[in-house]
């Protein structure tokens, strides 16, 4: 799955993350990439990532490519 793998990921991209407090029902957020959190190459449960309006979560699904800020 493409958020699991940190080089899949770049600042200004839309996706879909699921916040922790949303991990049992799954409920899904969709944001623009702020900053990148893990420092792993890849993660069985996403990457986990800061979206601009300040939510942590990891990632579920990528939309699209934006540019780079």
């Amino acid at each position: 799955m493409e958020g699991m793998i940190r080089s899949a990921l770049k600042p200004g991209m839309e996706v879909d993350i699921v916040l922790k407090q949303d991990q049992r029902t799954g409920k899904r957020t969709r944001g623009v990439v702020k900053n990148i959190l893990t420092n792993s190459p890849n993660h069985p449960h996403g990457i986990k990532v800061r979206l601009e309006d300040g939510q942590v979560g990891r990632v579920k699904q990528i939309y699209a490519p934006g540019s780079i800020s």
